[in-house]
This record gives C-alpha cells, structure tokens and sequence, in this order.
C-alpha cells in the first residue's frame, strides 16, 4: 500500500511539474493593441477608435499604442477621442509615425507617452473654420483651453501646446517666433519633454516596453466604416443633400420615376447611414425624415399647405439630428437648397418643363370657346337684326325678332314701346340694340 501510494505521489507531483511551464508561459502571453489613426480626423475615426479601445479592454489587452499619421481634422471628433483615451484603465502610447498635425498632436497630449520617428512632426493645431480662416474667439478659446489641458494631464510643460495652436507666442529657439505656429521634431520634442524618446519602428518601441513577444494585433477599419469616414466628412456632406435634393427636383419635372429620382434617395440614404454607423444618427432621425416625406406628398392631396410645412420642418430637423456639427449642417441645407431652387429654375426658364408630379391633382385643360366650351347659349347670329321694342327699355326690356321675344339691353338710353332697334352686339347673355333713326321723306 505504501509503495502504491509512492508511486502515485511521484506520478502526481512529476506531472504537475511538466505542466506548470506551459501554464505559465500561458498566463504571461502579453497583447499589444495598435490602432492606426490615419488620414483626416472625423467622426468615422472616432466610431473606429471607440470600438477598439473597447475591444482591447474587453479582451484584457495589456498596452494600446495609437498608430498616428494624420493632418488634422474636426475639433468635435478629436476632443471626443480625448475623452475615450483619458478614460480607458490601459495604458497608452502615441506613436507618432511621421505627422500627428492639428487635431493629431491633440490626440497624442493625450496618450500617457509620446514616442516620434526621425524625420516625423507634431504641432501646428491652430482651429480654421470650414473655409480654412481662423476660427472665432469662442473657438479658439475652447481649443487653446483643450490643448492646455492635455499637456497638463501628462506633467507636460502648457506652454508648448498653446504654441502650437496660438502663433501670438513667441519661441523663436523652436523655431516658432511671434506669428509661427510651433511644429515640434523628434529633438526638440524630446528636449522639452513633450517625447519620451525616438524610434525607427514600431518593433523598436515595444522591445523598449519589454513587449518584443507580445502578440500585437493591429485593428482595422472595417469597409462600413471607412465608407462611414468618407459619406461624413465635411466636404461630402453637402454635396450629398445638394445631389438628394437636385435629383427630387429634376424628378419632380419628369413624367415618371427614374434616374434623378434614383440619385435623390440614394444620396440621401448614404447620408443616414455614414452618420448611423458613425454613432451620429439615430433611427429615431431616419423615422422622423420617413414622416416628413409622407406629410409632404400627402400636401399633394389636401389643401391648406400646413401639412406641407409640418412636413419640411420635419425633413429638416431630421439632418440637424444626425450630427452634432449644426453649423456645418446649416451650410450644407443651404447650398443643397440653392442649388436645387437653381435646377428647378433652369428646368422651367431653359427646358420649359412643368411640374409633372402636380398633372394628376391639378386641373390644367380650359373650357374655353376654342375647345368647344360655353358657359350659356350663343346667340351671334343676331347681331344686325332688327325688331321693335315689346316693353320700354330701362335700358332693359323686351323685344320682338322674327317673331321671337329676346330679353335686350340699350347702350344706357331710354326708349319706350314700339320703338324700332337693331341689334348692335352679342355678349354671352348680353344683347345690346340701338334705336333705328326715322327716315326722313
């Protein structure tokens, strides 16, 4: 029994010790997760970053590092990816892989370190409007007090930040005298600690953080998102409601539905679902432009015209509900709305078209004499006529024509029974004689 029990002792002990190493190494298996952030930033790179950050720290990743070669782009969108990055438990590296410009080098303050490329940039984040001009005061207040903030955050000197974004301040040994906005390289980065250091790769950076085996896993935009970037981006917006908008209009011209028409929804329907995949949209704004499309043709049918404006207030409220940018939406409706009042006046001035989606409820053909219409009994054949008044004439009365009494009316004088007249004109109902003068012998 004793040998017996030995033996099973010796099996269990040997056994555990040829499995702990697997075990281990199992248990010590680290995550990297890179996620790119390239190209222009908006709200499709926001909905990207978003659903990889949650990614990472569902599956207990152990390091993010941000992939960043980008210009620039949207202050929304690059303070909302600040938000998620300040928020998330993971630590976070930038990896400014050649430019993290603008917007970019607000998103890298705000990973817990920075490490740059040679040869690579990061600064120059002054706010522009949509015209490329300096933005108000308000906004740039907003983004110098954005930019001060995620220096801070970090122990990173403001100053340099708000350079970056306000050329008022004067760093010439940077570079960026009065009226220059700083740009920062990899040396003077590092010098003013706004970088942790300098690599040549992304391998180089994690063999520094001890992740060389670490198994990486690099995201990627997935099609509906990159389709999302594209349709929200601040140039296609308006072109996409001035194309919905111009193919209605030119539908609304033809007499059955096709390519225009096609186009019009089309684009309208690209517009809701890069701003619905883009987490900007909701269905409760596709459902509300839905209603306002019925209430509008349902216009087409009941006279008043307030279900026709109910309908347009609605159409209308429902773009501002699939974005958060309503001074870009208000330029964007604007333009789509000129350029449609533009093609709905071209199709009438040039190419004499009519509304054809109005022929059905509209009554267009004439009664007119031309067309065979009366509106009572002619009686042309009596002019030149002559009778003898039955009554006085006040100037109406009655007179006698070919043995027919006829209802008359004089050119205003007063004439009294038996009195000769001719019949001078015949309007409608109105017949008008005149006195026939008395020979004289």
């Amino acid at each position: 029994m004793t040998i017996k029990r030995s033996i099973w002792m010796i099996s269990f002990v040997m056994a555990f010790i040829l499995l702990l190493p697997f075990h281990a190494i199992h248990a010590e298996k680290q995550t990297v997760y890179v996620i790119p952030v390239e190209e222009t930033v908006e709200k499709g790179l926001l909905a990207f970053i978003n659903r990889s950050i949650t990614e990472a720290e569902e599956q207990g990743a152990d390091l993010i590092v941000l992939d960043i070669n980008t210009p620039g782009g949207a202050v929304d969108a690059a303070s909302e990816i600040g938000k998620k990055l300040t928020s998330t438990e993971l630590p976070v590296i930038a990896f400014v892989n050649k430019n993290a410009l603008s917007a970019g080098a607000y998103i890298a303050l705000n990973a817990d370190e920075i490490y740059m490329t040679p040869g690579s940039a990061m600064g120059s984040a002054a706010v522009i409007d949509q015209e490329g001009n300096a933005a108000d005061q308000k906004a740039q207040s907003y983004w110098l007090s954005a930019m001060k903030s995620a220096a801070e955050q970090n122990g990173r000197d403001p100053q340099y930040a708000l350079a970056m974004a306000d050329k008022d301040i004067n760093l010439p040994d940077l570079g960026a005298g009065k009226g220059k906005l700083l740009t920062l390289t990899p040396e003077q980065a590092l010098d003013v600690k706004y970088s942790e250091g300098t690599v040549s790769n992304l391998n180089e950076l994690l063999e520094k953080f001890g992740y060389e085996d670490a198994s990486v896993k690099t995201m990627e935009v997935a099609f509906a998102e990159k389709l999302a970037r594209f349709l929200t981006h601040p140039v296609v917006v308006p072109i996409l409601l001035s194309i919905g908008s111009l193919g209605l209009i030119i539908e609304l011209y033809t007499p059955t539905f096709g390519l225009a028409g096609s186009m019009g929804i089309g684009a309208l329907l690209l517009f809701f679902y890069g701003h619905l995949v883009a987490g900007l949209a909701g269905m409760e704004s596709i459902i509300l432009f839905g209603v306002g499309i019925l209430l509008v043709i349902l216009e087409l049918f009941v006279a008043g015209g307030i279900i026709g404006i109910l309908g347009l207030g609605a159409i209308i409220t429902s773009f501002f509900m699939a974005t958060d940018n309503y001074v870009l939406m208000g330029v964007s409706l604007l333009i789509a709305i000129s350029i449609a009042i533009g093609g709905a006046f071209v199709m009438m001035k040039f190419f004499g078209k009519r509304l054809s989606a109005f022929k059905k409820i509209v009554l267009n053909d004439s009664m007119n004499t031309e067309s065979g219409y009366v509106s009572n009994q002619n009686r042309k054949e009596l002019v030149g006529k002559e009778g003898i008044t039955i009554t006085p004439l006040r100037p109406s009365g009655t007179v006698l024509v070919d043995e027919e009494y006829i209802d008359v009316v004089t050119e205003g004088s007063y004439l009294g029974k038996d009195v000769k007249v001719k019949i001078m004109k015949v309007e409608g109902s109105r017949i008008v004689v005149r006195q026939i003068p008395e020979r004289m012998i």
